[in-house]
């Protein structure tokens, strides 16, 4: 199951805002990214612009899509399953509180990945038996916004419960500690900012093309 993703999974969340741009600016900005992160080695990349309308979305994921055709990488749509199976992209996240996978898996059509955001085991088990294809745990490390740090012993308690199950780690997660989340079990980690600027500093190194 791990595989079709590649492992360790890399999992990069579009930023949902980027101060200075203008819409157009900001769309290419993530297509950009987009295009850069699998020479970057990562796996998925989800597009998670909450404060854009639904045309918007569209756009910047059939062009994302396009630009990663060929490389492997795989692009998600945060909570759209119908914009995600419209533009072609390989799959929809799900938030916690979000639309069943059951009632997503109904209208999709097969090989669509789906995603799921816990913060629980029983959240967790819940998303496995339900049919999703990997889950998103968190908040593992203190992150901005998004509660509580679960910590590295939840975190590998929950793996352990639903192994080989994929877990993916979200939270606080960089440079400095990322290993530390796949030797507690994940099957890989989850960032905003951290594989942003990994994209970022990869297309600086390269001339920014």
């Amino acid at each position: 199951m791990i595989e079709k993703f590649g492992h360790p999974i890399a999992y990069c969340i579009s930023e949902g805002y980027l101060p200075g741009l203008d819409l157009e600016s900001r769309k290419a900005a993530i297509v950009g990214r987009a295009r850069v992160a699998a020479e970057c080695g990562i796996s998925l990349f989800q597009i998670r612009e909450k404060d854009l309308e639904a045309e918007e979305i569209f756009q910047i994921t059939q062009r994302a899509v396009e630009a990663s055709l060929g490389t492997g990488l795989k692009i998600l749509v945060n909570d759209r399953t119908d914009i995600a199976i419209a533009a072609g992209a390989a799959g929809v996240h799900l938030p916690s509180n979000g639309v069943s996978v059951n009632a997503v898996r109904s209208i999709s059509p097969s090989g669509l990945i789906v995603a799921v955001s816990t913060h629980s085991v029983e959240d967790v088990i819940a998303a496995r038996n339900g049919g999703a294809d990997l889950v998103v745990f968190g908040p593992v490390f203190s992150s901005p916004g998004k509660g509580a740090q679960t910590g590295l012993a939840r975190l590998a308690e929950v793996c352990a419960a639903v192994r080989p199950f994929p877990v993916v780690a979200l939270g606080g997660i960089d440079g400095a500690n990322y290993k530390s989340v796949l030797r507690a079990g994940a099957c890989g980690y989850a960032s905003i900012r951290y594989l942003n600027s990994v994209i970022d500093e990869h297309r600086l190194a390269r001339g920014g093309a």
